[in-house]
C-alpha cells in the first residue's frame, strides 16, 4: 500500500531520533494513506516555515503487519482519547507503549487547548473526547514507532 508523509523536505532515510515527542501515539514517523491529508500537512508546515511543501511517498507491504506488534483504533473511543492524552502530556516525551505500528484517528490541531481545559477541570473527559476529534471528519494515521517497522517502508521516487 502507498503511504504519504507531509513535510518540507525530501526524506530518504527515516531517523526516528529526529521525530518529535508528545505526538498522538508517541515519538514515531507518521504517515497517511490519504495523499490529500499529507499534502495539507505539508502545506501547513511550509506556510509556517516559509518554504515549499513536499509529500514523501512510501510503499509498505501490508502482509508485514503480522510481523509487528500493532495497535489499531478503528474509531474515536475513550481508549483512543486516553492514549492520545497520555502521549501528549508525558512530561519526558517518552513513548508509553511497545507497539511497532499504531493506526488510528488523527486528533484535531487544538488538542493542546483541550488538554489544558480538561486538566483545569473546565470540561469532562467525555467532552475532551468530543472536542479532540478532527474537525474535517475522521482521518486516520499510521505511526511507525520502531526502527524495524520504519525499515520496511520503501521510498518511492
Amino acid at each position: 500500500m502507498k503511504l504519504y508523509h507531509g513535510s518540507t523536505i525530501d526524506i530518504g532515510r527515516i531517523d526516528l531520533a529526529k521525530s518529535k515527542p508528545n505526538k498522538d501515539f508517541g515519538r514515531a514517523f507518521y504517515l497517511s494513506a490519504d495523499r490529500q491529508q499529507a499534502l495539507e500537512m505539508a502545506q501547513y508546515r511550509a506556510e509556517f516555515e516559509e518554504t515549499a511543501p513536499v509529500v514523501n511517498v512510501y510503499e509498505f507491504d501490508e502482509t508485514l503487519f503480522q510481523q509487528f506488534r500493532c495497535k489499531r483504533f478503528e474509531e474515536y473511543t475513550e481508549e483512543w482519547a486516553h492514549f492520545v492524552y497520555d502521549h501528549r502530556t508525558e512530561s519526558h516525551g517518552l513513548t508509553l507503549h511497545d507497539y511497532d505500528i499504531v493506526y488510528g484517528p488523527i486528533a484535531n490541531d487544538r488538542v493542546g487547548a483541550q488538554i489544558a481545559r480538561f486538566k483545569q477541570g473546565y470540561i469532562t473527559f467525555d467532552e475532551f473526547l468530543r472536542r479532540i476529534q478532527y474537525i474535517k471528519g475522521i482521518t486516520f494515521q499510521y505511526a511507525f514507532c520502531s526502527q524495524q517497522a520504519v525499515d520496511k517502508l520503501i521510498k518511492q521516487k
